[in-house]
């Protein structure tokens, strides 16, 4: 009798435990899950650095061609006698030369 109720009381400290245990790991575990994801957020993957390069790039190559069409129609209204589209055609030069000397 006393051995049965020795076990039940061993049983149900163990059952109480196991909660205990369960919530132990958690606290413990808790702190470097934390320090993970705040690595995973303030760094960026290779993957994510190429993709916003070549992000960066297609926009270049989308401000470089509205420039470009920008000049020739420039361009083709100074041949046509409008000293003033001769200056735009040349500022709007000089600024594809500087988006083409911009490093990405």
């Amino acid at each position: 009798m006393i051995l049965a109720r020795k076990k039940m009381v061993a049983a149900m400290v163990l059952f109480s435990l196991c909660g205990c245990v369960s919530t132990a790991k958690t606290v413990v575990t808790a702190p470097f899950k934390a320090t993970g994801k705040i690595v995973d957020w303030s760094t960026t993957s290779q993957e994510e650095a190429d993709r916003n390069r070549g992000r960066a790039i297609r926009e270049r190559d989308e401000r470089l061609e509205k420039l470009n069409k920008q000049r020739a129609k420039a361009e083709r209204k100074c041949r046509q006698g409008q000293p003033s589209q001769c200056q735009r055609a040349e500022i709007l030069s000089h600024e594809m030369d500087a988006l083409l000397a911009q490093t990405i």
